[in-house]
């Protein structure tokens, strides 16, 4: 594949990142014919991971039929034992070498050599089912007596303490003998209860995990006619499962609309439910986390997940196909944080999907499901050339999965729906930086981290800051150098002169002076703090001509701690928030162009416009005619017509047209025929 364009920063880390795999032996100088192209992600500490794409590759690889174990098989054999241990693997990946002759294949280049792995690399379709034919080679006659693995999960079970003892003994000295590194932070022992795929396991009961069933649990009594009717319908989803559906539901029925008119009334005016719909309510709730309805997996039936997002926050649910009907096996719901409520309806889709993965890697890796979704844009994700890279790095994230998307109408989405409008979990800061959000299947971790307890410490901390914040007060700000600045929060709010200067300077401008001179005629300006202000629903103060404007475009758009070289319509956001002068949109639209650093890298991405085809003139009158509609014209005349349609010979610019009262295409249709046919 042709190699990711990327800034000289961009190309210094790959090759500062290959060279430690090199010294690792992770990966050797190659001459192989193949290339993948590599991805930078970048990690919540502000480094880069280092990604190899192989979309392209795993598109023509001959699927490895190796079958992982069947979910029900493995709870069958876990529910008369006590005692458990987990196993975690330390970058298990890597620790499995690679054949010499399938090396070729993992290559990819730099700019200055071409390499290929000799360990599994991430991100490679066979890698599941490989490690998992690896894995249960090494358990060997161990393996479904007293210990088991899907994947990386490992688990030790036995009846006594004294046996699981002997047991754990064991098997730490067969993946001692197999060279297996294992990761302390993240492996439990001896637990007389755990969570394993998804369930918890608990004095030989098997129950979905709380963790799974949470986001529909956890959503709180309808606020409005509108929740209470996509509850019902939600729920109606299930009604096969669910004895005596119609009677539970009875009480939140009249919620329901049954009419047009109905559906547009009074649907978000807020209400307080009798005690008999909240029963109903907690009613059907109840069947729809138990196993009435509710089902462990079962792999002999196909799996798919159905994800919607709205304004409020993300919804998904993991459902199984059997012969009776979709059956859930676990539900999702999280809220959006501000940030994310400004994400495009694509991105707030595919971020859906992203989350559902996240949460059931454990059933959905290395099996062939269904992704269905209402946002038809996302079923040509995997063939869109050119998407932002927040999508690439979600992009990046799928390629271990075998699935398939699947459009449906929103109606049939009710489930997802209504959790994604009804969010129980709390938004997470930053998602594009925060690793869990990278699969452990396309990322490298060249930092050998032993844990990631640092991680969750540090979204908490970032996220404790925002909040006790408090903002600078401007009045008596000293000027503020951009290179001192390294927290986002500083890096907001940069100031990069005092009042006293901004005033000064005001006071020497003639543009300024016009103004004050007439303010109280001028409806777009006012006075505050001794400051020519701009708009007064959000004031900013007017910067005058000169060093002051020069000064704000730098920061704002060359420096690294708050400018970054963005594109014209982010930077204009970030100034017009803060500050306004007339010929702000221009000044910055030129400023961007003579930058040096952003025509050196940010080439223009946009095909060269072709040149101009004009329409071959007709031979003949009437062989090419225009049409068009004019209006809405106010008032309407006494018979009631808006609008003019008109209709022009191209050749003779001979014209007919005729009043009508709308523009649809039946009057079109009946002027062709009544008034120029």
């Amino acid at each position: 594949s042709k190699q990711y364009s990327s800034s000289y920063e961009d190309q210094e880390i790959k090759v500062q990142e290959t060279q430690k795999l090199l010294e690792r032996g992770q990966i050797e100088e190659s001459t192989s014919p193949w290339s993948s192209p590599i991805v930078l992600v970048k990690k919540k500490n502000k480094t880069m991971r280092f990604c190899i794409d192989y979309r392209r590759l795993n598109a023509i690889t001959i699927k490895n039929a190796f079958p992982l174990p069947r979910i029900e098989e493995i709870f069958d054999q876990l529910s008369d034992a006590v005692y458990y241990t987990k196993f975690d693997f330390k970058s298990g990946y890597f620790q499995v070498p690679l054949s010499k002759e399938d090396r070729a294949k993992t290559a990819f280049s730099t700019r200055d050599n071409h390499y290929q792995f000799t360990v599994l690399p991430q991100g490679i379709t066979n890698g599941p089912a490989t490690f998992q034919r690896l894995i249960n080679h090494i358990l060997g006659p161990a393996g479904w007596k007293y210990a088991l693995a899907y994947i990386d999960d490992v688990i030790i079970y036995s009846k006594t303490f004294e046996e699981h003892l002997a047991h754990l003994n064991e098997i730490c000295g067969i993946l001692k003998n197999a060279r297996f590194r294992l990761n302390p932070e993240k492996c439990e022992i001896a637990r007389t209860q755990t969570d394993y795929l998804g369930h918890q396991i608990s004095n030989g009961e098997i129950r979905p995990s709380s963790y799974n069933i949470s986001g529909l649990l956890n959503t709180k009594v309808p606020q409005t006619p509108d929740e209470a009717c996509k509850f019902v319908k939600a729920a109606e989803y299930y009604r096969k499962f669910i004895p005596n559906f119609s009677q539970i539901a009875e009480p939140l029925r009249k919620f329901v609309p049954t009419t047009r008119t109905q559906q547009k009334k009074g649907q978000k005016t807020m209400i307080t439910l009798t005690q008999d719909e909240i029963n109903a309510f907690d009613q059907l709730k109840h069947h729809l986390t138990t196993d009435l309805v509710l089902r462990l997996p079962n792999i002999r039936f196909p799996f798919k997940v159905q994800t919607d997002a709205s304004d409020e926050g993300i919804g998904a649910v993991l459902l199984q196909i059997y012969p009776d009907g979709d059956r859930p096996i676990a539900y999702l719901s999280k809220k959006f944080t501000q940030a994310q409520r400004k994400w495009s309806p694509m991105e707030q889709e595919c971020y859906a999907f992203i989350c559902a993965l996240d949460k059931w890697h454990n059933y959905l890796s290395g099996i062939k499901f269904t992704w269905e979704t209402d946002h038809k844009a996302l079923t040509q994700l995997n063939q869109k050339a050119q998407i932002n890279k927040r999508c690439e790095r979600w992009r990046l994230k799928i390629l271990e999965y075998d699935f398939k998307v699947k459009y449906i109408p929103g109606l049939t989405n009710s489930m997802p729906d209504y959790l994604s409008r009804s969010p129980v979990d709390d938004a997470e800061e930053d998602p594009d930086e925060i690793s869990i959000l990278i699969s452990k299947a396309t990322q490298t971790d060249f930092d050998n981290i032993p844990n990631h307890l640092h991680v969750v410490t540090a979204v908490e901390t970032r996220a404790m800051k925002l909040r006790n914040a408090k903002l600078p007060n401007t009045n008596n700000t000293e000027q503020l150098k951009s290179d001192s600045l390294d927290t986002s929060l500083k890096e907001n709010r940069i100031i990069p002169f005092t009042n006293e200067q901004l005033k000064e300077a005001q006071q020497q401008d003639n543009y300024a002076n016009k103004i004050l001179n007439s303010i109280k005629k001028r409806k777009n300006y006012l006075i505050k703090n001794d400051l020519l202000m701009h708009n007064p629903k959000h004031p900013v103060p007017y910067v005058p001509q000169g060093d002051l404007r020069r000064t704000i475009l730098h920061i704002y758009h060359d420096t690294a701690a708050n400018g970054a070289h963005f594109g014209r319509n982010k930077t204009i956001h970030k100034i017009q928030q803060r500050y306004f002068w007339p010929s702000l949109y221009k000044d910055i639209t030129n400023h961007i162009k003579s930058c040096i650093p952003c025509a050196q890298f940010n080439p223009r991405r946009q095909k060269t416009p072709g040149i101009l085809k004009p329409i071959k003139p007709p031979e003949g009158v009437w062989q090419l005619v225009s049409m068009d509609f004019h209006g809405p014209i106010t008032p309407a005349s006494q018979r009631g017509n808006k609008y003019i349609i008109c209709l022009t010979d191209v050749l003779s610019k001979f014209v007919i047209t005729k009043a009508v009262r709308d523009n649809t295409t039946h009057t079109a249709v009946r002027f062709l025929k009544e008034d120029v046919i």
